[in-house]
């Protein structure tokens, strides 16, 4: 029997965990702590710092420091909620999981457009600003690079100058070398990109290090001149490169002991990701002016042009390009996984086709899911310019912070027995703290912004009540076994 719509949009997913192996709709759990801190570093460091100071500085200037500070204390505080829900609720699917447990079926689907908005443009805008520095990288390395008509978007910018382009070309090829890899397997994945993530720390810091020698203290002259707006739009770009935690919690159905490991990881990655983003931007402008960021010219592969005008000498500015686009194809990597594990998690529950669930039972990845999304991504990548991309994907981390925020006050009053391993500090002051941080941020998002999320949202809710609403797997289980969900608790007798 049907429920009436007003409670079907208001129900709750319970919290069951299973029991028994679900045959092809599971993922092996073979990733390690360490290997999933890895992944919130590779899907955070590079994004911010290899090309979205060429974004934020102009909005903030100098103070660009304090919109660094804006976000991260944003990231911080919603780091420790998703802490403390990942430990209670170990599964796939990240914020709509736990907002389909907390808040209801509407909500979670309100979720799930504003985290697949998330991860999808994301890792569009990322493979875009990875085709400047692979084609900087052929420059430095062989004196030849793509055509700029296969280097860009044919689409105008939001200046509305012709581009002269036919497509990125980089940018799609990354896309599908993304697919192929995280097809092969998540554990073989998940240790390439850890690879990749110390390469481009160690690249990172000494880009700091030579950043710095070129210290200039006029650079930082007029530090508020941009004013709080200013901050606050800055602060919106460049959240968009904190989707790393959020990116860590989409693993929790492939991670050992992800009661403790998730929150481990989320916090260590954090706080390595805090300190490399500050420093990178810390030298980037002791070594540079405002001015040269406001250039569109020094936009793509900007850290590359500093380290070779600071030094006078092409090899170390080849370094780094070659540490960029190994970085950003591990930003790339992580967040198409994201993309994956989410929709495999709201296969699940019905709410789009159950092929999106089906595993290869020989690599035990969601192959059908995988390539689906790479197409969408890569059609992104290469078409749609990165200017539109930034803020879009801000938007929908934001919404999904909050509502991890949120989420956990719920679950505090509804499921005040549920096992939490990890406890936020400061409980109720931090997830509201957390909500006010991240509606600081929304406030200084531009207006086009907002329509384009309002015109994704209402096509999701038009999905939902077409199709979704309609094949929820709460609308006829007969076992609580069919809404179960694997968890990784240790069961009764077992060691």
């Amino acid at each position: 029997m049907s429920l009436p719509l007003a409670q079907q949009l208001r129900r709750r997913k319970p919290i069951v965990f299973q029991h028994r192996h679900h045959e092809g709709e599971e993922l092996a759990r073979n990733l390690t702590t360490f290997q999933l801190m890895m992944f919130g570093v590779g899907a955070t460091v590079g994004t911010g710092v290899f090309f979205v100071l060429g974004e934020a500085v102009p909005k903030a200037g100098p103070a660009v420091l304090v919109s660094f500070l804006v976000a991260g204390l944003a990231a911080g505080l919603s780091a420790l909620c998703y802490a403390e829900m990942a430990s209670a609720i170990p599964v796939s699917g990240s914020t709509y999981s736990y907002a389909y447990h907390a808040l209801g079926e509407l909500v979670a689907v309100v979720i799930a457009g504003c985290v697949l908005l998330e991860y999808g443009v994301a890792t569009g805008a990322v493979a875009v600003g990875w085709s400047g520095y692979f084609n900087e990288l052929l420059h430095e390395t062989i004196g030849w690079q793509l055509p700029r008509a296969l280097s860009i978007s044919p689409i105008p910018g939001t200046d509305g100058v012709a581009t002269g382009g036919l497509i990125n070309l980089p940018a799609v090829v990354l896309v599908l070398l993304c697919m192929l890899l995280l097809i092969r397997g998540a554990s073989e994945s998940a240790k390439i990109n850890a690879i990749m993530v110390l390469i481009k720390l160690g690249v990172l810091l000494l880009f700091s290090v030579i950043g710095f020698t070129a210290f200039n203290a006029d650079h930082f002259s007029n530090f508020f001149g941009k004013g709080f707006a200013g901050i606050s739009a800055a602060a919106g770009t460049i959240f968009f490169s904190f989707i790393g935690l959020d990116a860590v919690a989409t693993a929790g159905e492939e991670v050992k002991d992800p009661q403790k490991a998730l929150p481990r990881a989320i916090i260590g990655a954090l706080t390595i990701v805090s300190g490399i983003y500050l420093a990178v931007a810390a030298a980037g402008l002791a070594a540079k002016p405002v001015s040269f960021f406001e250039d569109s010219e020094n936009s793509e592969a900007g850290l590359a042009l500093i380290l070779k005008e600071i030094t006078g000498n092409e090899v170390w500015s080849t370094v780094l390009a070659a540490g960029a686009v190994i970085s950003i194809f591990s930003v790339t990597l992580v967040t198409l996984y994201g993309q994956t594990r989410i929709l495999f998690a709201i296969g699940r529950d019905g709410l789009i086709p159950k092929r999106f669930l089906e595993v290869n039972p020989k690599t035990m990845t969601p192959t059908f899911n995988t390539i689906v999304v790479s197409i969408v991504v890569a059609l992104i990548g290469g078409f749609v310019p990165a200017d539109y991309l930034w803020d879009t994907v801000s938007i929908g981390t934001l919404m999904a912070f909050s509502m991890v925020a949120i989420g956990i006050m719920v679950m505090r009053r509804t499921h005040p027995n549920l096992e939490r391993p990890f406890k936020i500090p400061g409980y109720p002051v931090t997830p509201i703290l957390t909500v006010v941080a991240c509606l600081y941020i929304l406030y200084g998002l531009a207006a086009i912004t907002w329509v384009i999320f309002a015109v994704w949202i209402s096509i999701v809710l038009t999905f939902y009540f077409a199709y979704g609403r309609r094949h929820a797997t709460l609308n006829h289980y007969v076992d609580e076994e069919e809404i179960a969900e694997p968890s990784g608790r240790r069961r009764e007798g077992e060691e």
